[in-house]
């Protein structure tokens, strides 16, 4: 969308009259020289447009009485659609199938097994899930050159069954985290959110699709103990997650109007200063109204030790002088997908 000179970036949906194909996806990034094809690839400025574009929905909004709104968890003043509402009732049901597959009490060295009896019940029952909790015409839109063949299902159900972690390995990471977000970018190509006002829906994404799947998966992770996916140790941001440290620090950064740039330092008036995360009693108190400080406070619930031992990059960010904003602007150089962990047919 453009006003008056300003510009958001938007993913674009499709366009029916353009026409397009479905195919079913396959991994395409197996070593380190295929992220540089991805790169280039409408996928990932697609992903990018979508990430950046939620990103922005969770800047504080000026009003136009000058008061300031922002949007913590569990937020009022966030409606959640139709549709936002049937991605939690998905959420839901993936959290009554754990009960399904309790943790095997055996012996283990790394995670437990009884995490692939989750995965396989959750893949059995995956098509229906979708259908229960998704609008049948998206799920059944067809590919114009070939109406016999794949539907959008195929696709959504691959990014779908990919955001869960590896039954495999007994491990969930970064890429699983961004295959439920292209699963959720799907979803809005395919028209699956409403038009409503810039931000709107996109807030409600945020708070009301992706922090519950969020805390699903750190279930997850404590119950059946997966091991981090591709983790690059201490020298890695985070084990498990990424996106909550974006959406996160924006919620802390200052307010913008819809006609302003994100601004690239700063900090909401009352926002908790950044080295907050090396303090628990801080930590505890925000964990509940901020996604930064939710997946810090996981962290503290997982390791133990001294947070600039097990944590020394996110320690390091908490010493950033410019405020939240200039933390937020730091995911411009750190979202680069690990090799391996991402389906792209682009």
């Amino acid at each position: 969308m453009a006003m008056d000179g300003f510009s958001v970036r938007v993913l674009p949906k499709l366009d029916s009259s353009v026409g397009h194909t479905f195919f079913q996806p396959s991994k395409r990034i197996n070593e380190g020289q295929d992220v540089t094809e991805f790169l280039a690839s409408k996928a990932y400025v697609d992903i990018m447009t979508f990430l950046l574009q939620l990103n922005r929905s969770m800047y504080p909004t000026k009003l136009p009485d000058g008061r300031v709104q922002s949007w913590p968890l569990n937020s009022d003043a966030v409606e959640f659609s139709a549709p936002v509402r049937q991605l939690q009732q998905l959420l839901s049901k993936l959290e009554a199938i754990l009960e399904e597959a309790p943790p095997d009490t055996g012996p283990r060295r790394f995670g437990n097994v009884s995490f692939r009896k989750w995965h396989q019940l959750v893949e059995s029952r995956a098509s229906s899930l979708l259908e229960e909790c998704l609008s049948a015409d998206l799920l059944r839109t067809p590919s114009t050159a070939d109406p016999s063949g794949p539907t959008a299902e195929v696709e959504l159900l691959a990014y779908f069954l990919g955001s869960w972690g590896s039954p495999q390995r007994l491990d969930y990471g970064t890429g699983h985290e961004l295959s439920f977000l292209a699963f959720l970018a799907g979803i809005w190509k395919l028209h699956g959110f409403p038009q409503n006002s810039a931000g709107v829906e996109e807030r409600a994404i945020v708070l009301g699709v992706i922090q519950p799947y969020l805390e699903l998966v750190r279930s997850i992770i404590k119950k059946y103990t997966l091991e981090p996916a591709g983790s690059h140790g201490v020298w890695g941001l985070d084990d498990h997650s990424f996106i909550p440290y974006i959406f996160g620090s924006a919620q802390l950064a200052p307010a913008i109007s819809e006609l302003e740039n994100v601004p690239e330092e700063g900090s909401l008036a009352d926002a908790p200063p950044p080295n907050g995360v090396a303090k628990a009693n801080i930590v505890e108190r925000e964990r509940g109204t901020n996604l930064y400080f939710s997946a810090i406070g996981f962290i503290y619930d997982v390791k133990r030790g001294p947070f600039w031992e097990h944590s020394p990059m996110l320690y390091d960010i908490s010493g950033i002088q410019a405020g939240w904003a200039k933390i937020n602007k730091v995911r411009d150089c750190v979202v680069v997908p690990r090799p391996g962990l991402i389906k792209s047919r682009e």
